[in-house]
């Protein structure tokens, strides 16, 4: 056991959330996750075995399966009857240039979630030529108007979350969140200082995709890539790269009792980040949630950092 303080919980803004959530990315996407709706059961409970570990932030957004993930998310809220936290996200498509244009695809999500105010509103991607300013001063509108308690980005770099931030504060607010991808496998956080932008700013750095889509789990080989969109972004050549690293996340796992997925997690959470793997099953839920409780030492956080991409 690590000398790491383990915290039972983390910040968004003003609210206090579990230290992990469960992304929801794949409940209803078919193009990369091949979701079909005989598969809802599955997710359902899945939710509920993410509250049962203790795990109740999710993370949604309107473009995941053209709205059907917060439509999911919702649903299974109802019907399980316990209040969660939710996440979502507007997409600044093109053709998306005005301030109202954020508060009516909000209350579309509130609509589809059976909420009247969400947990944290993000910005999926910054989007030219609009600036950063424009959605900004939208976010601070939403807040005024109720519809979210705190207001996040993602995919921002540290100057346009920077930018943000001096907006809101202006208006006496304060970003919560930027979203990023983040992982032992895709470390540009830390390289180009975003990490340190977002704790010197009180910012939380939500880490998607922390298990590197799967890769981090141990469970593919040279011999047996992902398939689909996964299999031409990560093949043999790279995952023979990737096998040092590998071999030693299966090290400190057999040390601790745990799998290499619980030990990529708490590398995360080792890094002060609040990871979101995303889920499709109660295995998957119970995996994620076993990376909870305790830490790695800084040793093995630091063979990790050697090792990592």
């Amino acid at each position: 056991m690590s000398d790491i303080a383990v915290s039972d919980t983390m910040t968004l803004g003003k609210l206090t959330v579990s230290p992990m959530g469960t992304g929801t990315w794949a409940w209803g996407d078919s193009l990369v996750w091949g979701y079909q709706r005989g598969a809802d059961a599955d997710l359902k409970a899945a939710f509920e075995a993410s509250l049962a570990s203790g795990i109740t932030l999710f993370d949604t957004a309107e473009m995941y399966g053209l709205g059907r993930s917060e439509q999911l998310v919702g649903q299974f809220e109802h019907e399980h009857g316990t209040p969660v936290m939710v996440a979502t996200k507007f997409m600044p498509l093109p053709w998306r240039v005005r301030k109202a244009d954020l508060l009516n695809a909000l209350r579309r999500s509130l609509q589809r979630l059976g909420r009247t105010s969400i947990d944290l509103y993000q910005i999926h991607w910054p989007s030219a030529p609009v600036p950063v300013e424009w959605w900004a001063e939208a976010l601070a509108d939403a807040l005024e108007a109720g519809l979210t308690k705190e207001v996040g980005v993602s995919n921002y770099s540290v100057n346009q979350m920077q930018r943000v931030q001096s907006v809101l504060v202006k208006r006496g607010f304060a970003l919560a969140s930027n979203q990023v991808e983040y992982s032992l496998i895709q470390r540009s956080p830390e390289r180009n200082g975003l990490l340190t932008a977002c704790r010197e700013l009180g910012v939380t750095l939500i880490a998607y995709s922390p298990l590197g889509m799967g890769l981090l789990t141990g469970k593919y080989t040279p011999s047996h890539p992902p398939s689909g969109p996964r299999g031409r972004m990560y093949n043999a050549d790279y995952l023979r790269k990737l096998q040092p690293l590998l071999n030693k996340l299966s090290d400190i796992a057999a040390a601790h009792g745990k799998t290499p997925a619980q030990v990529a997690l708490n590398w995360t959470l080792c890094k002060g980040t609040l990871p979101i793997p995303g889920a499709k099953n109660v295995k998957q839920i119970q995996d994620n949630a076993g990376a909870l409780g305790w830490r790695m030492s800084p040793e093995e956080v630091a063979a990790l950092d050697q090792l990592a991409v």
